[in-house]
């Protein structure tokens, strides 16, 4: 099973970009397509965007289209996401997961990492 540590998070003003990176171990890393989802203070988790397994192909959520890039590195079992024009509304942890079925928003694992706080000031 892949286990997954995020790191990157922190404090940024309106407008600052970041990147988030996530490590994965297991040695089947790169045969799952990858997702970063979010939790917001107060609400539940959703699903912020997704890789396939090759790379080759990506998709978002509406509210992140246009801004923030996944990217992914199967040498290094890493995944990545470039958050850029970040908006108040993007504060929250950040968590990385499986991507269950290539085309949904739903993660593929039940168990999370700890997650990376963003927090962006207005």
């Amino acid at each position: 099973q892949v286990q997954l540590v995020e790191s990157g998070g922190g404090l940024v003003q309106t407008g600052g970009s970041l990147r988030l990176s996530c490590a994965a171990s297991g040695r089947t890393f790169s045969s799952y397509a990858m997702g970063w989802f979010r939790q917001a203070p107060g609400k539940g988790r959703e699903f912020v965007a997704a890789i396939s397994w090759s790379g080759g192909s990506t998709y978002y959520s509406d509210s992140v289209k246009g801004r923030f890039t996944i990217s992914r590195d199967n040498v290094k079992n890493m995944v990545f996401l470039q958050m850029n024009s970040l908006k108040p509304e993007d504060t929250a942890v950040y968590y990385c997961n499986v991507i269950r079925n290539w085309g949904s928003s739903d993660p593929g694992m039940p168990n999370w990492g700890k997650g990376t706080l963003v927090t962006v000031s207005s």
